[in-house]
């Protein structure tokens, strides 16, 4: 009973996340119904949970099989990581597509990034357009998110993300 609680409980937790997602993506639609927006998704955390060989995540239950596994080089090294993907995330990707122009913009280096979008699109064309690491303005140890390589016109964009310092120079343009 006490496994079945907790998956009910995830289950109520991962609908309210998918909920929230299309909240933001109305509000932002109803503010200009002609014009297509461009909403921004950041990867690590938001769409996706990942760790490396050896390394555990506290955002994933113990035992989960990942969705897929990805080997990449980096720095001349083999790295195997382990992708799970957020509960819906093909769905909510199908459906906001219709609505937005979707791009990746993430602070993660472009060889593990690339195969991730890769991997979220699976041959659809709705990531076409991504952003990396070598986008980002370091600053304080942490990797900013300047929405202007994205669009000259930021009233067009509303990105995505979980973390705030991302987008620091651009709250108001965000849902999280």
């Amino acid at each position: 009973n006490t496994d079945l609680l907790r998956s009910l409980q995830c289950v109520e937790i991962h609908c309210m996340i998918l909920q929230f997602f299309f909240v933001c993506a109305f509000k932002c639609v109803e503010q200009n119904a002609v014009k297509r927006k461009i909403l921004v998704l950041d990867l690590d955390e938001t769409l996706i949970h990942s760790h490396h060989d050896g390394v555990l995540r506290p955002t994933v239950r113990p035992g989960t099989p990942p969705d897929f596994i990805l080997k990449v080089v980096i720095d001349k090294h083999p790295v195997r990581f382990f992708v799970h993907k957020r509960p819906h995330v093909d769905f909510f990707l199908e459906v906001v597509s219709q609505w937005y122009e979707l791009v990746v913009f993430t602070a993660s280096m472009e060889i593990y990034g690339s195969a991730v979008a890769d991997k979220l699109d699976n041959n659809r064309n709705i990531l076409k357009r991504r952003y990396y690491r070598q986008h980002c303005t370091l600053d304080l140890g942490s990797y900013i998110k300047d929405l202007s390589v994205v669009h000259d016109d930021l009233s067009s964009i509303v990105i995505l993300d979980n973390s705030p310092g991302a987008y620091r120079s651009h709250p108001g343009k965000t849902c999280t």
